[in-house]
Order: structure tokens, then sequence, then C-alpha cells
């Protein structure tokens, strides 16, 4: 696109020269972008101001925030310009890109848009508790400060100056204009009493030369404000984009804001130095934030022994716990591991506590031994968390006193997550083996067990232990598959009607994507009568179609390898057909679906077997893993429940239902009252029931009804003839997901 449609002469003459610079700026599909922008503003009838101050400004107002932000732009906008504040489109406009230089920060930029919607909300006439048909009373003279006001203070001093003006003027619109254009005296002081702290703006130079000189590195800084997310308090961190640090740092009494933000920067850098990482999905969090203190215990050190002079502002920045300072009944987990990370950060820190000198000189014992490795540090933590452990780490009052690091990062870079991507895509193949001959695996994901008859859970009790499959011949499930072509095409019959339908259409919409003809004539011919028109004459579409994800858990045990009464095949085959079966449909429908199986070994070694996973479609692959498909072993359910909802609950859709095929009551080798396991299968049906996971039993053990109701409610087929299952599997899952 290399003209405009417009009716200004200006604009029309200015624009040749702005598309080129835009060119040079942004990326085609961004030019486009620009100039569809351009020509909307141009259609909104506010004048040729708007329009020649987006053509100035939006080229370099991109290329700092990123192009995206073009259409959010516009459509803020828009939006302003449906309001009777068009004369604020303008300066917005114009001042848009000193504040895109002060902040730096795509998601800095959309809070400062709603930051002048809140103002233009709380600043606009109201009468009888309705906005009136007035311009807000300072919405222009605020946007025309702008400029100003991010060359000295941060996004929260400015939305801190603009709340006292705001609060300050409210009965006054004369005095709050004066306010707003830094005019009166009380908005000059409050905009003195804002400045404090050291802005990262103004030292952006300083640190980007620390960081090379220092560390010789290179990185995009990313800057975020504390007062815009008082709950969550972000804490910075490093990914793909660059270090997101805050926008401010206050002073305090014996560390300048400067060194603030190099304390920071020397910490994130020896984590990118020497931290490796590790994969954290079977470590409980209590163990995953022990991990993470020896780690960053570890970084500091290898840091302090290159750069001494590290050690003077950290030992400043840690807070120093007390000893002894938990309340009774309090979980004091965070307490003990911060004063721990004091102990092992200054050697001359005067605890007591045995367990806190014990491991602190296991720490620098391997420290000085050396080289050291993260997978270290996290045998430490898990080392520390099972000899410290007490029953008051349970409890929901968390004690916070004194365990906030802020110049440590979230520690991202530390931990790997299988369920990140699909769980099956693991870099280690779980069937590869040592020298030795010994099955190398993943660390075992901890899970608790409730004991009934004590009324409370055993904490990190059964140790899961996940495998991806082996594979074996997928001609063996097509051949299985085979036998049921007359059952397929009635199943296909099925799954078309359970297809995500054509898009619907959503009527009255103020805003959408499409003009409602029907509506539009009908309000225009309500305009003409007198009446007052329906502005709802837009509309938009959605697609009338399913949000389900599926997670079939299989019983793998011993007794899958029998065969049933009167019948010439095991239980295992006629599995096999009707999970492949299932397995197909649910991939015509094109709803997620995941296949896992189970046995066990007593609660030491239960092993989870991963088929299918929700991202990957039916093939070769799944095919030949469940064409090998063993049975073997025992049945402890509940674990085995716990791990599919774990990664069930990480599927966004509107309905999670976890299929449960079994053929047995839960037991295990090392328990020998037979209602414990059925119990904790009971608490684990409720657990995935408060997380939104409809969990339902398929048995195909005739006795199963003196069992299964206690463990899934109502909520279970029981299947007598096992050889109906290739049948009866798909339609009972069609039925529950229609």
């Amino acid at each position: 696109m290399n003209e405009i449609k417009c009716g200004f002469p200006r604009v029309i003459q200015v624009f040749g020269d702005c598309l080129e610079r835009a060119s040079s700026l942004l990326s085609a599909s961004g030019v486009k972008a620009y100039v569809e922008g351009a020509q909307t503003i141009c259609k909104m009838g506010r004048g040729e101001e708007p329009v020649l101050a987006y053509l100035e400004e939006m080229p370099l107002t991109a290329s700092i925030l990123g192009e995206e932000i073009i259409p959010k732009i516009v459509e803020f906008v828009r939006s302003l310009s449906r309001t009777p504040n068009g004369r604020a489109i303008a300066p917005f406009l114009e001042s848009m890109i000193s504040v895109a230089k002060a902040l730096e920060s795509r998601g800095l930029f959309l809070e400062y848009m709603a930051l002048v919607k809140e103002t233009m909300k709380r600043t606009t006439p109201r009468v009888h508790g309705i906005d009136a048909m007035y311009p807000s009373a300072c919405l222009a003279e605020f946007l025309s400060s702008v400029p100003r006001l991010f060359r000295e203070l941060s996004l929260a001093g400015v939305r801190n100056w603009v709340e006292s003006g705001i609060a300050g003027h409210a009965h006054d619109p004369d005095s709050q204009k004066s306010y707003f254009l830094l005019q009166s005296a009380d908005s000059l002081a409050i905009l003195q009493r804002e400045r404090h702290g050291t802005l990262f703006f103004d030292n952006e130079k300083k640190l980007d030369h620390y960081l090379r000189g220092m560390w010789e590195r290179e990185a995009s800084f990313i800057p975020y404000s504390k007062a815009y997310d008082i709950l969550r308090k972000p804490v910075p961190y490093h990914d793909d984009l660059g270090i997101h640090l805050p926008d401010v740092y206050d002073d305090l009494p014996e560390v300048r804001g400067i060194d603030r933000y190099r304390a920071l920067l020397a910490h994130l850098c020896a984590h990118l130095k020497w931290t490796s990482p590790v994969i954290a999905d079977n470590l409980s969090p209590f163990q995953r934030i022990a991990a993470e203190i020896f780690e960053d215990s570890r970084v500091e050190y290898l840091a302090m022994k290159q750069y001494p002079g590290l050690s003077k502002i950290w030992k400043k920045l840690h807070p120093v716990p007390k000893e002894g300072a938990c309340p009774e009944g309090w979980s004091e987990i965070r307490h003990r591991l911060f004063t721990l990370s004091r102990a092992m950060l200054d050697p001359d820190h005067g605890y007591r506590n045995q367990a806190i000198l014990k491991h602190s000189a296991k720490f620098l014992e391997v420290m000085k031994n050396g080289p050291s490795s993260t997978e270290e540090m996290v045998n430490l933590g898990v080392q520390f968390i099972a000899e410290t452990r007490v029953r008051s780490d349970l409890s929901a009052k968390i004690f916070f006193d004194d365990t906030e690091v802020e110049y440590r990062d979230d520690n991202r870079l530390m931990w790997r997550f299988i369920e990140e991507g699909d769980e099956e895509e693991y870099d280690r193949k779980p069937d590869r083996r040592h020298e030795s001959g010994e099955m190398e695996r993943l660390p075992p994901r901890l899970y608790p067990e409730w004991d009934n008859s004590r009324g409370h859970y055993l904490p990190d009790w059964v140790s899961v232990y996940e495998h991806l499959h082996p594979k074996g011949s997928p001609s063996k499930i097509d051949n299985l598959l085979s036998r049921h072509r007359a059952l397929a095409k009635r199943l296909e019959k099925l799954i078309d009607l359970l297809k995500p339908q054509n898009r619907v259409r959503i009527r009255y919409q103020e805003e959408g994507a499409e003009l409602d003809i029907d509506v539009a004539i009908r309000s225009l011919i309500d305009l003409r009568s007198g009446a007052w028109p329906d502005s709802r004459i837009n509309m938009n579409h959605r697609h009338d179609g399913r949000s389900i994800a599926v997670s079939l858990l299989l019983d793998l045990s011993a007794s899958l390898a029998d065969i049933p009464a009167g019948g010439t095949r095991t239980k295992l085959e006629i599995s096999q057909e009707a999970v492949s079966l299932l397995a197909w449909a649910v991939e015509k429908i094109g709803d997620p679906l995941a296949i896992g199986g189970f046995h066990s070994d007593t609660r030491h070694e239960v092993r989870y077997f991963h088929f299918k996973g929700y991202g990957e479609h039916w093939g070769e692959q799944v095919k030949g893993r469940l064409a090998a498909m063993e049975a073997g072993f025992s049945t402890r359910m509940g674990a085995a429940l716990r791990h599919a909802g774990h990664y069930l609950s990480h599927q966004q859709a509107d309905k999670k239902l976890l299929l449960v095929l079994t053929d047995g009551e839960p037991s295990d080798v090392d328990v020998q009252d037979p209602k414990f396991l059925t119990a904790d299968a009971r608490m684990a049906v409720r657990e995935l029931g408060a997380k939104g996971i409809y969990a339902y039993c398929i048995s195909l053990d005739k006795k199963a009804d003196e069992y299964v109701s206690d463990i899934f409610g109502s909520h279970y087929a029981v299947i007598d003839n096992v050889e109906s299952l290739p049948d009866r599997l798909p339609s009972l899952f069609m039925t529950l997901t229609k």
C-alpha cells in the first residue's frame, strides 16, 4: 500500500515522506498495518491533526514497542473517538513517542493506555450517577503534560500524580485543569514528591555498559512497573526477549538505586553463566524452592569468587531472618529456607540451628571441592526438605517476614517442564540404558496418599516414574482395526454430529467484525421516526463447537493378561482394539486426547506410561506404542489418577474428562487393608472434581459394583461382556461429550 484515501490536502502532501520513513523502520506487514491505521483514523472525522500526528509518531513508536502495538493504538484511538473526548486524540498521538521512549515496553505502554482511559472515565462529568454527554474536564491537558511527566517519573509515579489530581480537585474543574497542565503549586509539589528513586530510563546506558564490561553480555532490557501488579508482585526474570526488571528502584539507607540494579544484573548473569536447566515436573513445590535457594547460593558463590566486591552489596540486600521468629502453628518453610540462604551467603551468620549449620556446611563442602552443578543443588534441596520437614509446614498460614530477596530472579532459567511442550517429548528416551544395563529414567514425581484410618494425607508418599512407552509394530493395530470396519462406519455418522458446526452470529453488538444490516436499517428507521436508535448495529461470529480435553487412563495391571471366561482373546488385546478405535474417533472429532497407562510395584514404584500426548496426532508413533502395550504388577489407582489429572488440568478447555479403563479393584503388594487404596482413589477423584475435572470409570470387572461406586459415585459403567468393549468404549465417550 503506497497511497492513502484521505480528503485532507496536508495529509496527502506529507504521506509520501512518512511512508518512506516507516518503510525504513518497519517490516512490510508493519508498513501495511501502519497505512491501514492511518486510513482508519482519517475516516473518524476528527480532522487532520490526529492523522498527521499518527503518521509522524507511529513508525518510531512501533519500532521501539514492536509492530503489534499498531492495531492496539488504532483501536484505542477509535474508542476515544466514540466519546466526547475527540480533542484528546491528537495530544495522545503526539505524546506517545515520549512515553514509548521512557517505558520501552509494550506491556507498560498498554498499562499507560489503561491509565489514560481510567483518567478519562474518572474526570468525565456525571449526572445522577450517569456519564453526561460532556468531555473529560482535563484529559487533553493531562496528555499535553505527559512528555514532561515521563521524563521525570516512572509509570508508578505518573499514576500516583494522576490519582492525586483526580482526588484533590474532584469538585473544582478549573483547578483540576490547572493541576493537569502542571501550572498549580500542588501539582508541582506532588511531581517533586514522586521523583524519588532511580529511574531505569535515566540509567539504561550505565547498566548496558555494566553488562558488557563486567559480564561480557548483551541483552535487551524490558522494564515493568510494580505499581500495577500489587497482588502478584512481579520479580525480575530473563527470557528470549531479554531481561525484565523494575522501571524504578528507590535508594535504601546503605544501597543506592543504581547499585540495586547492578546487584540484580550480577545475579541474573551468574545464572546465565553457570546454571544448567533441570527437569522440574517430578519435584514438589517445597523441593523446587529449596533447590532454587541452593542454586541461587551456588551461582552467587561462583560470582563472588570472580568479583569479591559483590559480597558486600548482596549481604546488604539479603534479609537477615531471625531465628525463632515464626509464630506457633504457622508454616515456617520459607523462613527456614531463607535463613539457610543467609547462612550460605554470609559465613558470619551467627545461627545456631543444627539443620541450618549442617546443610550450609554441606553446601560449602560441595563448592570448595568443585566443580559443582545445578543437579547437585537439586539433590541438596531435596535432602534439606526431607530432613527438616515438620507438620506445620503444611499450614495455610505462611510466615513471610524477611524472606523476600528482591535482587534475585524467579529462577525460570533453572527449570524445564515436560508439560510446556508435550509429555511424550523428552530429550532423554526412557528406555535408554547406562553401561551397567540399568535403565535411565526421570526422577520420580511424589504424590500424597490418603490414610483413611487416620483421617489425613501421607505427604510425598508415592513415587510415580514416567516412561514414554517403547514402540512395537503399528501394523498390529491396523490389523485389529480392520476387524471393525462396520463399526467404524457407524461411528463416522455419530462423529459428524459431534464435530464443531458452522459459525454462529452474535448479534446486537456495540462493536463487532461486521455491520448487521437488518439492525442497522431498523435503527435508521427509528432515527427518522424520532425514536432513539439502537446503537448495537454490529455483529461478531463464533464457532458453535466443542471445548473438551480428554485423558484416557489405562489400568495395565497383571490381570489384564487374563482371558475372560468363554473368550479366546486376552483383555489386553480387546483393550488395544477399543482404545485404538476411541483414539481414531477422537482424532476425527478434533478433541485433544492423551492416553496413559499405569501399574505399580509398591508405593515406591508406580510406573506411568505415555502412549499419546495431547498435541500428538493419531499415527504410526502412537499405534506403535499401543501395539507394544504389556500387562504386569498391581493397581495403585490414586497416584495414577493424580498424575493424569496433573497434565489434564493444564489443558485449555471448558470441559475436562478423565476416562479410566480398569478391570479390578485398587491393590498393591505393600498394602494389607483392601479399603486403604479404595479410599485413596476416592479422595483422588474428589481432588480432580475440585479442579474441574470429570472422572468416569469403565470397569471390565463383573464384581465392580461392590467397590467402584465408592470411588466414582454414579460416574461409572460396568461392561460384563468384555468382547463388546470396542463397541461400547467409543459410544460411551460420545454420550459423555455430546
